[in-house]
């Protein structure tokens, strides 16, 4: 989930790269797809529906394409959705070039995009891949048909004490420290920590749910790879937020074309509340859903409510260009 989840142990480190598969829902699949420098594992529902707009997810720090499997199935006979596992996330392996910035995991979705030609799609992002998907929409209009934003790590010039941990994460060698002071926290305790973070209520997250949870994390601490990955990808947030002239990314939101969906939890910790309305006034075509009693991760906690909200979002585009691309 989108979080500022902890980078594996040192011991993890000399662990196969290949660990036991991710989780894959009832009626999801996975693929992956192989690119110069880059494979990227993407999660798909096959609904045998035809017609449905092309869409892609794309999660937040720490998360994998697994943030979206409560919210994909509600969206499916509208969206022929998928959701990408950025490099070094989920089932995707680092990039060759080791670029973990927000450009470089914005390169990966448009070169997504470009070589299976799906585009224009309906780009949804959580977080990080809030700010992916905007510096997306604002470089290559002609991929985006409309933009929906999950709490979108856009800069903040006062970040809420609680988010501190992640921009921390970015200050080199802090990601191994903290490491070697939780080595003993259990996977348990680690999922545990990072829902009390995420969600605004983490009593929302059934059994099933915290199993899922804690399988996952249990995977992710055997990847070699997985502290460079959250350490390199917290640095390119801090970085994205000291970014100025047209590379910033509230400049970059003013020119997004695309109508935009703008999704806020009042009980967010990592990306402020108070922000919704600064975006809403910046993206030049906006509409906001705020959910007061949602944390980060309102597509996870909330899906139903986020649903309506896309389908409203899709139906005002007039669902033009409905299966351009669409998956066979």
């Amino acid at each position: 989930m989108s979080s500022t989840e902890l980078p594996a142990s040192p011991t993890a480190a000399s662990a196969a790269t290949r660990v036991h598969a991710v989780r894959v829902a009832e009626g999801e699949r996975l693929r992956c797809v192989e690119l110069p420098g880059l494979t990227l594992n993407v999660r798909f529902r096959p609904s045998g529906a035809t017609g449905g707009a092309p869409a892609l997810y794309v999660h937040g720090l720490g998360g994998s394409s697994r943030n979206w499997s409560a919210l994909m199935p509600l969206l499916e006979d509208v969206l022929d959705g998928e959701a990408v596992d950025l490099p070094g996330f989920g089932d995707s392996p680092p990039p060759d070039d080791g670029n973990y910035s927000v450009t470089g995991h914005a390169r990966a979705v448009i070169r997504l995009l470009d070589a299976e030609s799906r585009g224009p799609v309906h780009l949804i992002g959580n977080s990080l891949g809030g700010a992916v998907a905007t510096r997306v929409a604002a470089v290559r209009p002609d991929l985006v048909r409309t933009l929906t934003l999950v709490s979108p790590a856009l800069p903040e010039l006062r970040a809420q004490r609680t988010a501190l941990p992640t921009g921390l994460l970015a200050v080199p060698g802090v990601a191994r420290m903290f490491a070697h002071l939780t080595r003993d926290w259990t996977p348990e305790q680690r999922v545990r920590g990072v829902l009390a973070l995420c969600y605004g209520d983490p009593g929302r997250v059934t059994d099933e749910g915290l199993r899922a949870a804690v399988e996952e994390m249990e995977r992710r601490l055997r990847l070699p790879y997985f502290w460079d990955a959250m350490a390199r990808s917290a640095r390119g947030i801090v970085d994205a937020y000291t970014l100025g002239g047209q590379h910033n990314l509230w400049r970059q939101a003013e020119r997004v074309l695309a109508p935009t969906l703008l999704v806020y939890g009042g009980r967010d910790r990592l990306v402020s509340y108070r922000m919704a309305h600064k975006a809403a006034a910046t993206f030049r075509d906006a509409r906001l859903l705020t959910l007061p009693d949602a944390g980060h991760v309102a597509m996870m906690e909330y899906p139903e409510a986020v649903a309506r909200a896309v389908r409203e979002l899709v139906a005002a585009r007039g669902g033009d260009g409905r299966g351009d691309g669409a998956r066979s």
